[in-house]
């Protein structure tokens, strides 16, 4: 198991492959790009050992001793590994691609890969898993501020929604226009919303 001694703040590459030359190959190949990368020889210590949490991606060999690169992908997928995965195989055939693809993997290359395809990959990627990471944290960021709502603010903001007017609410809620205002304001502070429109969308991402 190798790492390069890039800044922890660049993405992480993890690479598994049996062969040590494909290791070595690989790892200075996607050196030259900026990601940093952690190379394994035996996909058991991997699955037990790498950084979950790490920005980046994944290259998984499909035949190596003991478990498939494919079955690997299919085992994390099915933990909650968000990492795009990426399998290269140098014996590729229809079947594999299909099961690949439909497993959930982000690009299926065959061996000898071109290097450019590869970095390619990877950069699509890692893009991908930013993106990825981003909406998810912008979605337990919502959750948060959503519970912070009181029970009359979460009722005025179903109504808003609903695209009552403030007079509506008030008289639906038995509420003064003033009383209104304030939790409509309320609840554009505590949800982070600068309109009307994001108000909505943050709403809607929560109750989907």
């Amino acid at each position: 198991m190798t790492t390069d001694n890039a800044t922890s703040l660049s993405p992480l590459i993890h690479l598994v492959d049996d062969d040590a030359a494909v290791r070595e190959g690989l790892s200075l190949l996607i050196s030259t790009v900026g990601l940093r990368v952690q190379a394994w020889a035996e996909p058991q210590a991997f699955m037990a050992g790498f950084d979950r949490a790490s920005i980046g991606a994944i290259v998984l060999d499909v035949r190596m001793p003991g478990i498939s690169g494919l079955t690997v992908l299919e085992q994390l997928l099915a933990q909650g590994v968000d990492q795009p995965m990426i399998l290269l195989t140098g014996h590729g055939t229809v079947e594999m691609c299909r099961r690949a693809f439909k497993a959930g993997a982000a690009e299926f290359l065959e061996k000898p890969v071109d290097d450019e395809v590869l970095i390619e990959a990877l950069q699509n990627a890692v893009r991908q898993h930013v993106r990825s990471r981003e909406r998810h944290q912008a979605d337990q960021q919502a959750r948060e501020r959503f519970a912070q709502l009181s029970a009359r603010e979460r009722e005025v903001l179903g109504l808003i929604v609903e695209g009552l007017t403030n007079k509506e609410i008030g008289k639906a809620l038995a509420l003064s226009p003033r009383t209104v205002e304030t939790h409509r304001a309320n609840l554009f502070g505590k949800l982070g919303a600068e309109s009307l429109a994001q108000l909505i969308r943050r709403y809607a991402a929560l109750v989907e």
